[in-house]
């Protein structure tokens, strides 16, 4: 499966964005999506994953109750609304799937990720 991210832009502090992410390719309700950021000078984190259903999600600590994650997988994409952003979420914002059996645990390291998309910057002014 292929992905591409797209979405990002700057934005003042309190703001909201959406990101999206299509997907080509076969069998795309075989994978859960994930959302990871990389921030310059860190690591890459994970934000937010989906199950291959939308039965389950995971968010991190750090923007529970802000952000949330959604798909649709008749149109092969994945959304992720950003809501009172912070200065902090300021990252590059990338896209990745991983094929998983249905009732296997959410991944959250990058490791388990087989596909990537682009990125896409995504900028919060104070």
């Amino acid at each position: 499966v292929q992905l591409q991210a797209c979405g990002g832009g700057l934005v003042q502090a309190g703001g909201s964005l959406g990101l999206s992410c299509a997907a080509s390719g076969h069998s795309f309700s075989r994978y859960a999506i994930a959302w990871f950021r990389q921030a310059p000078g860190k690591e890459r984190e994970c934000v937010t994953v989906i199950s291959r259903n939308s039965g389950r999600t995971y968010y991190g600590d750090s923007v529970k109750g802000r952000f949330t994650i959604s798909r649709d997988n008749d149109k092969k994409m994945v959304y992720l609304q950003m809501n009172s952003l912070k200065p902090e979420d300021t990252a590059v914002y990338y896209c990745a799937a991983d094929s998983i059996i249905s009732s296997a645990p959410l991944a959250t390291r990058q490791t388990a990720y087989e596909y990537w998309g682009q990125g896409t910057q995504v900028t919060v002014s104070s």
